[in-house]
């Protein structure tokens, strides 16, 4: 098992953008899924990323980057939006997992960024708890209408982006590991037609800055 504890964050990073063009390739290698594995992993957990999506059910965090029991913490809401449940996954996967990653995903036809984008313009707002998540995505629809963004993948960088900032800002111990460097926070986009994840934005790792839309 890999431990997590002696990677840096940006070894990390590479394991899961590795994992991912095998995938896109399609020649996955499905590490980490057999009964050793099981076995390995029964007594303790030392994920190398917490990855915390979308809910849609095309966003399978293990296939898309190619990983087993064991490798990835993951939180997954509609629209990756965060509530305290959320915050306390998180931290838990950074603080008591040493885990030394914090991927954000986000993706595209992200029905949650378009249901909320709907009912700005409409001036409304959805039913049941179903408002609730588009009352978290709206400040990113806002933000993106302001800057005067029309396309849908500007709004999904944007809630992503706004994601990544709250995080940060609501959760002290996230931050605290980020400004330590001990972990580090990326925001990817995913397509769903090739299957790729794109940089948006990161905190902690120093990477190119992702070429403007």
């Amino acid at each position: 098992m890999t431990d997590a504890t002696h990677l840096t964050p940006q070894a990390a990073f590479e394991m899961l953008l590795a994992g991912n063009g095998r995938f896109v390739a399609g020649s996955p290698r499905h590490p980490n899924q057999d009964a050793a594995r099981r076995a390995q992993t029964a007594p303790s957990q030392a994920p190398f990323a917490v990855l915390f999506g979308c809910s849609d059910s095309r966003l399978a965090a293990e296939i898309i980057f190619d990983q087993g029991l064991g490798d990835l913490f993951v939180v997954r809401t509609a629209g990756h939006v965060l509530g305290p449940e959320v915050l306390g996954s998180i931290e838990y996967g950074v603080s008591l997992l040493g885990t030394p990653l914090v991927i954000v995903l986000g993706h595209d036809s992200c029905g949650a960024v378009g249901a909320t984008r709907e009912a700005v313009a409409a001036g409304s707002s959805g039913e049941g708890f179903v408002r609730d998540v588009i009352e978290r995505v709206t400040p990113s629809v806002l933000a993106a209408n302001a800057a005067g963004y029309t396309e849908n993948s500007d709004f999904i960088d944007e809630h992503i982006r706004h994601t990544v900032a709250l995080l940060l800002d609501r959760s002290h111990a996230l931050a605290a590991a980020v400004a330590a460097g001990t972990t580090a926070v990326v925001g990817l986009s995913y397509r769903l037609v090739d299957g790729t994840a794109h940089l948006v934005t990161t905190r902690g790792l120093d990477l190119p800055a992702p070429a403007a839309a």
